[in-house]
């Protein structure tokens, strides 16, 4: 093994790092810093091979002192993360818009193929609320508030706009963070949900997309199609969250509303200030003569200046569409009434006479750009919605609200007991007619009633906000045709399925395929949804249909090699199926921040996505920790949006990188080496007896439950087994015990045992696939840890059977590394990474205290203490933990 390089703090991590400890001296005490630094100076030195040990070290803390040792570390840990996002150490060379429009130049692909793939093309970026992110919003906004501050202190100055000093306003934000209680006290409720969200559509999205478009115009020399357009799940999401209903979704839809056309009333607001042409010094436009006129404003201090006088109309609108969509008054109203904007296309049609009228006055010197080019790019994009939101919900739901519709309809006394043929044929035959099932004699069950609500509360925003606001409804555990029929069924309850010749669906029943047998069951399904000839007829003058596939439960299914193998098999096996149809294929991919859950680079994960699969069309999950991450900064945001646009570009138009010889070889080789890990992980994880205990007892799973993160239960069902706890508290729990063996377990003892290592070693350099796969691995090895995993096997309470488990889990990790490096050719993780292993070298030596510290209190609650102290530390063990290593849910 070689040396490892040393690693050099940037200055931004040396500089936050000074003012953290001053904080903590001054605020904490001079006993807490001292402490503090002997653990981390202790923890620096064991890991450059020092051999100090740390636990003396730890032991002399009380409980008081360990809780603020721990938000010290935790707080080192978001300030370090703070710093590489504003050193571009998470930017990926060449994810970029332009870079890639110059790449295909080079590959023969001109600007006018792009343009072409650029007005068919969708890239959403969709947020969810999936529980993993572990920080409160308040810790969040002061990280953005530093993060503003080192931005200024970048351009030499001294002193914030309002008058601070920005080394006194740092350290003031820095106190602010030591201060601010770390633990939310209360359960999330789905409101809370919807307003985080919402603070990142607000504030980071509706600014950044219009500005990253003007940047994409400028590469492509001229104005481009809007293809890159946000989604949410968040208030739509009922699947195993029972807490989401008809009226959440009414309260996300209106604050999102108010969001967006509150943005656009500040932006108006902005551009009268500006706007102050007189028609005594220019020529104006019969256009916006008449929008000046009709305006009502007849102020004599305006008469020569009819763009302020059309704004000032403009905004009345606007302040009206306001009040009628949102139910109260703008927080700047209108000088007086006026008619609301019937639909967002209507707001835009004003602003685009007035940017004409101001690149003509102005000889092309005011061609739209600024703020006026900006805010009708806005209006395209969010319109009166800001975001789609997305309704999703388990078929099983489905079926028994259908059952229980048609049996007090008189239509079918049992659905249940119908074969699927029998199912179809029935569906089909309500479908075909525009006879509603339901009535306002009947009472129904609580869920038939509430999906109902669901449904009609989709209908009535519809023709509130436009069609945008909600276009598709996805199917959770779907495995037939019928499951998607009965999404048919229950949108024509309320006018959103409309029979005819041919019919209309106006929300788009999407397929989510998740766990292994439901990937390789997909190209079955939907060559038989679009065998029906209604459905084809929808999907066909829609242009194309959207298949969801699931990362997070095909990876607990079946491990991290086949759960990627499997997702890219079923992508490929889709693409014939939607060509025999004549249909356009839209892929949502379900990914998480771990890398058992499809997290790592989105970049290389598109760009590896099979050739002809992607077509322009791409919507991914971003969840929980991710969300902060990628979007928590507008710097963050651009380039984590260009990338997935860039990326998409490329993986769209770029030739094929393999020959057919090197798809048949590779692919064959995958499949061995897939049926390899699948047997290994299925033989630990469902084959293994006691497993289910040893995972209990080793991991904090069920200390997890204790973090109020998320509204949603860690399980589907009341059941303790590993088939039934979801994804995320899974792959979480893995995480905080330094095992991480979701984005490993059995790809070792796959490659050890097959034979032609030299292909392997071409895969790895050749196949985007393999090499994005082998690196995301290679990452979680790197922050992994087999002794400090050792630790948490000792909390097992069977000795015997922690032994005997911990021993193989060991054993195929050190087979795992070993295996990676001679297929990549390096002498150590993450070799070829300096970047990324610098980055988390820097950072172990501050999560292995805090492992400690977490055994230590995990076995004293465990054995009965009950101090609410011991209780508290664990949880913010729970957060540091996940903090430093960043995209651990």
């Amino acid at each position: 093994m070689s040396a490892l390089p040393s690693i050099t703090n940037n200055d931004d991590i040396r500089y936050l790092g000074r003012v953290l400890g001053d904080v903590i001296r001054a605020l904490g005490g001079e006993r807490l810093f001292a402490a503090t630094e002997a653990i981390r100076s202790a923890s620096v030195e064991r890991h450059r091979g020092a051999g100090i040990a740390v636990d003396h070290h730890l032991d002399a803390l009380s409980l008081d002192e360990t809780l603020d040792f721990v938000r010290g570390f935790m707080l080192f840990s978001m300030l370090a993360n703070l710093a590489e996002d504003r050193q571009g150490i998470t930017a990926e060379e060449g994810a970029d818009v332009a870079s890639a429009v110059q790449r295909l130049a080079g590959e023969g692909i001109d600007r006018d193929a792009v343009l072409a793939l650029l007005d068919q093309a969708l890239i959403a970026p969709v947020l969810t609320a999936h529980p993993t992110e572990v920080r409160r919003k308040s810790m969040i906004d002061h990280r953005n508030r530093i993060a503003e501050l080192m931005a200024l202190r970048d351009t030499g100055a001294e002193e914030t706009p309002d008058g601070d000093r920005i080394d006194e306003a740092i350290v003031r934000q820095v106190a602010l963070l030591w201060q601010t209680r770390v633990l939310r006290r209360e359960r999330l409720y789905v409101t809370d949900e919807v307003e985080t969200a919402l603070s990142y559509l607000r504030d980071v999205f509706l600014p950044v997309i219009p500005a990253l478009y003007q940047r994409w115009d400028r590469a492509m020399g001229q104005r481009v199609p809007g293809f890159l357009r946000p989604g949410s799940w968040i208030g739509g999401d009922r699947d195993g969250n029972p807490y989401v209903t008809a009226e959440s979704l009414k309260v996300a839809l209106g604050k999102a509303s108010g969001a967006a056309i509150g943005y656009y009333l500040d932006q108006l607001h902005a551009l009268g200030s500006e706007l102050s042409i007189s028609a005594e010094h220019a020529p104006v436009d019969a256009a916006v003569i008449a929008l000046a006129e009709a305006s009502g404003d007849n102020a004599e201090s305006r008469r020569d200046e009819p763009y302020r006088r059309a704004l000032s109309g403009i905004y009345a609108r606007l302040a009206a569409t306001y009040r009628k969509l949102v139910g109260t008054r703008p927080p700047r109203p209108a000088a007086r009434d006026a008619e609301p904007y019937p639909d967002p296309g209507a707001l835009r049609a004003d602003l685009v006479a007035m940017a004409r009228a101001l690149s003509a006055a102005g000889g092309g010197l005011l061609a739209s750009g600024g703020v006026i080019g900006r805010l009708i790019r806005a209006v395209e994009v969010f319109g009166f919605h800001l975001a789609t939101l997305d309704l999703r919900q388990n078929s099983a739901v489905h079926e028994r609200v259908v059952g229980e519709l048609l049996s007090c309809a008189g239509v079918c006394t049992d659905y249940a007991a119908l074969s699927e043929q029998e199912r179809v044929a029935l569906l089909n035959r309500e479908l075909a007619t525009a006879r509603p099932l339901t009535s306002r004699f009947i009472t129904y069950s609580e869920e038939t009633a509430k999906e109902l609500a669901i449904v009609a509360a989709a209908a009535e925003a519809h023709a509130t906000y436009g069609p945008a606001c909600i276009r598709q409804y996805i199917v959770s555990m779907c495995t037939s045709v019928s499951d998607l029929l009965e999404v048919h069924l229950l949108l024509k309850e309320v006018g959103l399925y409309v029979p005819g010749d041919p019919p209309k669906a106006h929300v788009m029943a999407v397929p989510l395929f998740e766990t292994i047998g439901d990937l390789e069951a997909a190209p079955g399904i939907m060559r038989a949804w679009f065998a029906l000839p209604e459905v084809a007829a929808i999907a066909r003058a829609r242009g194309h249909q959207e298949v969801m596939i699931g990362y997070s439960d095909s990876n607990k299914d079946g491990g991290y090699l086949t759960s990627t193998w499997q997702l890219s098999k079923a992508s490929t096996a889709l693409k014939p199926v939607f060509e025999a149809a004549g249909v356009g294929m839209q892929l949502f991919h379900g990914r998480g921040g771990a890398v058992g859950r499809g997290g790592g680079s989105s970049f290389a994960a598109i760009r590896a996505q099979p050739p002809g699969t992607v077509q322009g069309r791409i919507r991914i999950t971003e969840q929980g920790e991710v969300i902060a991450g990628k979007y928590g900064t507008r710097e963050s945001a651009i380039t984590n949006l260009e990338a997935m646009a860039s990326a998409t570009l490329l993986a769209s138009l770029s030739p094929a990188p393999l020959s057919n010889a090197e798809n048949e070889s590779f692919a064959g080789a995958m499949d061995r080496l897939s049926d390899a890990a699948f047997q290994a992980y299925r033989d630990l994880v469902y084959g293994t007896e006691g497993f289910n205990t040893f995972f209990r007892q080793m991991t904090p799973i069920a200390e997890i439950s204790g973090l109020k993160i998320g509204s949603r239960p860690a399980s589907r069902k009341k059941s303790a087994r590993i088939e039934d706890l979801r994804a995320i508290p899974w792959v979480f729990s893995w995480a905080q015990a330094r095992v991480m063996l979701p984005g490993w377990y059995g790809v070792g003892q796959a490659i050890a045992a097959f034979e032609d290592k030299a292909l392997l070693a071409e895969m790895a350099e050749g196949w985007p696939l393999f090499a994005a796969t082998l690196a995301n691995m290679e990452m979680v090895l790197a922050k992994s840890d087999m002794g400090i995993a050792e630790r948490y096997a000792s909390l097992v309470e069977d000795e015997k059977l922690g032994r005997r488990i911990f021993s193989r889990i060991r054993d195929d990790w050190q087979i795992t590394h070993d295996a990676l490096l001679e297929v990549t050719g390096q002498s150590r993780l993450l070799e070829k990474q300096p970047s990324l292993d610098a980055s988390i070298r820097l950072r172990l030596p501050y999560i292995e205290p805090l492992n400690l510290l977490q055994i230590e209190l995990m076995r004293r609650h465990r054995a009965g203490e009950d101090d609410a102290r011991i209780a508290e530390g664990i949880l913010l063990s729970i957060n540091a933990i996940a903090t430093a290593l960043r995209n651990s849910g």
